[in-house]
Formats: structure tokens, C-alpha cells, sequence
């Protein structure tokens, strides 16, 4: 089984923490040139020093950006890929507020598809002339379960996971014939600093512990635990991988046996 990414440059959104600083692992121990994107300067110089090196060639670099300056992040992408050609976007960043959609303003729907949609559209553009002149690209969002049940209590996120699932099945008919392959990853409940607001969030609002809620949690997770953000970026690593090449367009859950739904 080919698994080996040397000589591919990876760029990992959301990549200074959780599942996005495990998939840059992942991909770097795959062999590939790993650049980071988030916004905490500080915090990222420290993951792509940390990251794994398994050749003498490979090399790991990393940008501050915010994903809500649409045109910030162009640029910025813009110049990375004027030196080093993307062929792997692993689309990844932080959910919006938890809340009912009913109560949500417009503008919470508005930032929350500037900073997923908006963003992986522009960085797709950005990094698609590197694939198609390599023969070889793979996108990966990594959105939520909320794709095939929608999660209670969250309807801004739901609504926006929707969107970006959407949006990538269309790509992935699209960009096909080209040797790109277009795939989701829909973590489940993760040891995550999303997990953990969420988890304080609710508390707040309901007045019971965050260890009570994350009992309930699990409960209803047929592997009876969180899922580590090593697991899930296992599956980010190996939708990235020549392996992979005839994966696509799917929705792939890694949350446990939690989710319901059969497709």
C-alpha cells in the first residue's frame, strides 16, 4: 500500500492545536512538507519545529492568518504558493458558537461561511494551478457529523457543515479527471479545546457539571469514549495518500459508531 507522501507539500489549516496539529503530524511523518496556518504565531513556530522529519529534503514552514480576512488569507496563500506548490489542503478551523438557529443573528451565518466556506474556496483557487500542474491534489474538510444528523444546539454550525459538504461534492465531480480527490472527514466527539467549550458552554446554560455532560456524551457513543485527535487525523493522513486515489467525494465518519445514519 503506497502511504508515501515525499515530495508532496501539504498546507494544514487550524493547525496550531487539536485535530489539525495531529493531521500535521500525520502528514509529516508520511514524508510530506508540512505549512501551518493559524493564528497564533507563537504557537505554530513551536508545532513545525516539533514536527517530524523523515528525509534530509523535507521541510516545514508556517503562516499567522485569520481565516475571516478573505482577502489576508489570499495573499498569504498566494505568496506560499508562488515558491512551493500545494498539492495537499486540509480545510480545518474552529466551529462557530453554539446556540439555536432560530435565535442566531445573520451575522453569525455570515462569519461562519466567511471562515469555512469562503476560506476554502479562495485557498482552493489558490493552491488548484500546483495540483493540475502535478497531476496530483487532495482536499480534505473536516467538518462535523452534524452533515448526516443535525447536532441539537447548534444550528449555525449545521447549517454552515452543510454548505461545505455540499460545496465539496460538487468538486469532486468536478476536479476528478484531473487526479484531485475531494473528501470530508466528520470527527465525532474529540479531546479537543472545541469539546471543551461546548462542554463549559452547556454547563453554564443547564447548570450541571461538565463531567455529568460528557458522561451523557459518551453514553451515546457505542465505543463508550472520546475520540483522540490522533485517530481522526489517521484518516485525514491516508485520504491524502496515493492509496486513497480512488476515494472520493465521500463522507467519512470517525466518531465511534455514533452517527445513525447510513449514508
Amino acid at each position: 500500500m503506497d502511504l508515501n507522501l515525499s515530495g508532496r507539500h501539504a498546507l494544514v489549516c487550524g493547525a496550531s492545536q487539536g485535530i489539525g496539529r495531529a493531521a500535521a503530524v500525520e502528514l509529516a511523518e508520511l514524508g510530506a512538507d508540512v505549512t501551518l496556518f493559524a493564528r497564533s504565531a507563537e504557537t505554530l513556530q513551536a508545532v513545525a519545529a516539533s514536527l517530524p522529519r523523515k528525509h534530509a529534503a523535507q521541510r516545514h514552514d508556517w503562516r499567522s492568518v485569520d481565516m475571516q480576512d478573505t482577502a489576508g488569507l489570499q495573499a498569504i496563500a498566494a505568496e506560499l504558493v508562488a515558491t512551493h506548490p500545494v498539492q495537499i489542503l486540509i480545510n480545518n478551523t474552529g466551529g462557530p458558537p453554539g446556540g439555536p438557529a432560530y435565535s442566531a443573528e445573520p451575522a453569525a451565518f455570515e462569519s461562519a461561511f466567511r471562515q469555512h466556506l469562503l476560506a476554502g474556496q479562495v485557498l482552493l483557487q489558490t493552491v488548484l494551478p500546483g495540483m493540475r500542474d502535478s497531476g496530483y491534489g487532495r482536499l480534505v474538510n473536516v467538518i462535523s457529523t452534524s452533515v448526516k444528523e443535525p447536532i441539537p444546539g447548534l444550528g449555525v454550525s449545521n447549517t454552515v457543515r452543510a454548505a461545505v459538504a455540499a460545496w465539496a461534492k460538487t468538486l469532486s465531480g468536478e476536479l476528478a479527471a484531473d487526479g484531485i480527490t475531494v473528501n470530508n472527514v466528520l470527527p465525532g466527539y474529540t479531546r479537543t479545546a472545541r469539546l471543551d467549550g461546548l462542554l463549559a458552554a452547556q454547563s453554564q446554560k443547564s447548570g450541571r457539571s461538565e463531567a455529568e455532560l460528557a458522561k451523557d456524551m459518551i453514553a451515546a457513543v457505542p465505543a463508550r469514549r472520546f475520540g483522540e485527535p490522533g485517530e481522526v487525523a489517521a484518516v485525514i493522513a491516508f485520504l491524502c495518500t496515493p492509496a486513497a486515489a480512488y476515494v472520493n467525494g465521500v463522507s467519512i465518519a470517525v466518531d465511534g459508531g455514533r452517527t445513525k445514519a447510513l449514508s
